[in-house]
């Protein structure tokens, strides 16, 4: 699972509402602590639909911190 991370609740639950639309299966989960975000919410989602996230994120012009995969070390950052 991926995960986007937020710098407000109000970009989280726009990105909630338009990737539900979308019919993307996501799950909406505590920011992890080592992910420095402004928002404690962040969205989970399967890494088969990351270009729908990205297209969506990027249509919607969703304000986002980022879009981790989880690894070794915690998350890594994944280019937009």
């Amino acid at each position: 699972m991926m995960l986007i991370a937020f710098d407000s609740t109000q970009q989280a639950l726009r990105a909630e509402m338009l990737l539900e639309y979308a019919e993307i299966e996501i799950d909406i989960c505590p920011t992890p602590k080592e992910i420095t975000a402004g928002c404690a919410l962040s969205i989970h989602f399967p890494e088969d639909d990351l270009n729908m996230v990205k297209q969506v994120i990027e249509q919607e012009s969703v304000e986002i911190r980022g879009i981790f995969k989880p690894s070794s070390n915690g998350y890594d950052e994944v280019e937009l």
